[in-house]
C-alpha cells in the first residue's frame, strides 16, 4: 500500500484524493447521508439545517460517544465542510465533489492537520477512504485488521511528509 496524501498550504492541509466510478450524487449520499455514511464511518443525528448535527463513529473496534459536527458549508452534491472538537483534536474538514465522464473525484482536505500526529491522521484517512470507496462501489471494505497490518505502516511515510 502506498501513501496517497500530500500536503497544501505550507504543509498545513493535508490533502487525499479518491476516484470513483459512478456518477456524482452516489458519492454525495454517501458522505451525508447518515444511512450511507454508516456503511464505512458514522451515522449522524440532528438536523443539518440547524448547523449542527451529532456524529457517532462506527468503524472503531468501540463505537465513540457522540460528537457534535458544525456544518461549516453543503453546497450539494459539490462540497461539505464540518468541523469539530474531540478528545484527538480540533478537526477541520472538507469533502469536495467533482464529476467527469460519469465518473466522480472526491478530494478531502484536514486544515490545520498538526505535523505531530500526521503519521496518525494520514493512516486513519487512507483507510476511511478507503473504506468509502468499498461502500460506494460495492467492494468489502478494509478492515481493523487491515489498518494493522496495511494501513498503520504508512505512518513513518507521513512523518516524513509532515517534516
Amino acid at each position: 500500500m502506498n501513501l496517497t496524501g500530500t500536503l497544501e498550504d505550507d504543509g498545513r492541509t493535508l490533502v487525499l484524493v479518491r476516484r470513483f466510478g459512478v456518477p456524482i450524487d452516489d458519492v454525495w449520499a454517501s458522505v451525508t447521508e447518515s444511512d450511507r455514511l454508516a456503511r464505512w464511518f458514522g451515522t449522524w443525528t440532528g438536523d443539518p439545517a440547524s448547523g449542527t448535527v451529532l456524529v457517532t463513529m462506527n468503524a472503531e473496534a468501540e463505537p465513540g460517544a457522540p460528537a457534535p459536527f458544525r456544518v461549516d458549508a453543503c453546497e450539494p452534491p459539490r462540497l461539505l465542510a464540518v468541523s469539530a472538537e474531540d478528545e484527538y483534536g480540533s478537526w477541520r474538514l472538507s469533502a469536495e465533489l467533482t464529476e467527469e465522464d460519469g465518473g466522480t473525484t472526491l478530494t478531502l482536505r484536514q486544515m490545520d492537520a498538526d505535523p505531530k500526529t500526521l503519521p496518525d491522521t494520514g493512516p486513519g484517512w487512507e483507510w476511511y477512504l478507503d473504506r468509502l470507496v468499498a461502500a460506494v462501489e460495492g467492494g468489502e471494505p478494509p478492515s481493523l485488521a487491515d489498518f494493522d497490518t496495511d494501513y498503520l505502516p504508512l505512518g513513518p511515510g507521513y512523518a516524513v511528509l509532515a517534516q
